[in-house]
């Protein structure tokens, strides 16, 4: 691993060209080259005839155009054939028949006709949530919608209140943006300008820190952030008439679709917040049963739409060690970009009284306080505490800081509920000396802001040399 001069920095890995042989591969109309990438290893794709795309973007037919591929997991579809150059290495690679493009596309299909009567009656264009179970393919989903709707020229909303993996921000945060332009091939949802400048156009997210893995951890924290963010979205969905017309789809995680206890307070949450019209069903019948049975008596303004989508068979189970491995890449090209738009990040070294770090209160996390010991006063008493102010210590080295927008002194409810301007990783942290090494994605001092430290994502060790 290379180190870049004068910051004691490690910079990203080099993919090393591979010195396999190019191949070609011919799919027939309607399958799709479904391939499995590691991210010791790359994957080139060139379009040499027809048209194909992955997630809805359309790869671009050109001899000199390529797309490199590492850690990856898709499928590249074509609707009328084509003939694809691959060289290196895959752990698995197959061309699929039977797929499920269909049936996204009549869901597209079905969304543009709620687009035209919203344009044409002056309302609000399809609130669609995606749900079901985990390596389901609901992002995938969301990506095609996002795609197709982008080719018919509208511009929808983007929510991610999945922390497991980010969107336009690293794991642990949940993030909105509107998607003007294609998606990108190799980055997917593409870059943001919270990580720093880029070479390509940035898009700006709306972005909140919930820090823990799943929705279930933490209700007190996970629904307010829900209600914020869903105002926020309704604000532009009501200020800009093109994104009103296109609406918002919404990627949410598996966990909340478990359904503890036969019920589903997240999902109905979500639904209520974001007056959700059309809930896209991944991969359950049950769920789907479930929740047909729950929305079926709304009618008139407040009817939900209950869709089933079969789960589409080039969905693999993605292993912790893979997921690791993924929101670690996510975190350092926060950092230092990709290959090609490569970032410059900048350390500084601070005093313990100059950073203001809040820790989510691990009391607080219980889900179902009649089963803490002491009366029910007691156990309201101890679920008031949001956050627990902290210093810095070695526990916290090698994790993400939230830098939020909110000041140190305001409360609790202000700190939970503040927009995120960026992210800062503890380097190194000397209690001795009582400093703090912090990489942050640019130059100029760390906000003297209220910084909020998670248990997700988990820590990076070898960020920085």
């Amino acid at each position: 691993m290379s180190v870049l001069p004068g910051l004691n920095l490690s910079a990203p890995p080099t993919l090393l060209p591979q010195a396999q042989t190019a191949r070609t591969q011919n799919l027939p109309a309607g399958s799709e080259y479904r391939f499995e990438v590691s991210f010791r290893s790359s994957l080139r794709i060139k379009l040499l005839t027809g048209t194909a795309e992955l997630f809805g973007t359309e790869l671009a037919a050109s001899s000199h155009q390529a797309y490199t591929f590492s850690g990856t997991k898709a499928a590249i579809y074509t609707w009328d054939g084509c003939t694809l150059e691959l060289t290196g290495e895959t752990e698995s690679e197959y061309v699929a028949e039977e797929t499920q493009m269909s049936s996204y596309a009549n869901v597209h299909f079905a969304l543009e006709r709620l687009r035209d009567s919203a344009q044409a009656a002056g309302g609000l264009g399809p609130r669609v949530l995606i749900v079901g179970p985990e390596n389901a393919g609901k992002t995938s989903l969301a990506k095609i919608l996002t795609s197709y709707a982008n080719k018919a020229e509208r511009l929808p909303v983007v929510v991610n209140l999945d922390p497991r993996q980010g969107m336009l921000a690293p794991p642990g945060a949940f993030s909105a943006a509107t998607f003007a332009g294609i998606l990108d091939i190799e980055e997917g949802w593409g870059s943001s300008s919270i990580s720093g400048p880029t070479a390509i156009p940035a898009k700006v997210p709306l972005v909140y820190h919930y820090g823990l893995p799943s929705p279930e951890d933490n209700s007190a924290v996970f629904k307010p952030l829900v209600t914020r963010m869903a105002l926020a979205v309704t604000s532009r969905l009501e200020e800009d008439p093109d994104a009103r017309v296109s609406g918002c789809v919404i990627d949410t995680a598996g966990s909340i679709s478990q359904g503890k206890g036969g019920q589903y307070e997240n999902i109905q949450h979500i639904v209520s917040e974001f007056s959700v019209n059309v809930l896209l069903v991944l991969g359950s019948e049950r769920l789907s049963s479930d929740l047909s049975r729950r929305f079926s008596a709304k009618n008139g303004e407040d009817a939900v739409a209950v869709v089933k989508l079969d789960k589409s068979g080039g969905c693999v189970d993605r292993d912790e060690s893979y997921m690791r491995q993924l929101r670690q890449s996510q975190i350092r090209s926060y950092f230092f970009g990709r290959p090609g738009s490569t970032l410059s990040p900048h350390t500084h070294m601070l005093d313990h009284n100059q950073l203001n770090i809040f820790r989510i209160d691990q009391a607080s996390a219980h889900p179902n306080l009649s089963f803490l010991p002491g009366d029910d006063e007691d156990n309201a008493a101890a679920s008031t505490s949001l956050y627990e102010q902290v210093q810095p210590s070695m526990m916290m080295q090698n994790c993400l800081l939230a830098v939020t927008s909110a000041d140190p002194y305001e409360n609790e409810e202000n700190i939970r509920d503040a927009s995120v301007m960026g992210y800062v990783y503890v380097a190194d942290v000397d209690e001795a000396k009582k400093k703090v090494r912090i990489l942050a994605p640019v130059s100029g001092r760390v906000p003297p802001k209220a910084l909020v430290w998670g248990s997700w994502p988990e820590d990076v060790a070898d960020l920085v040399g």
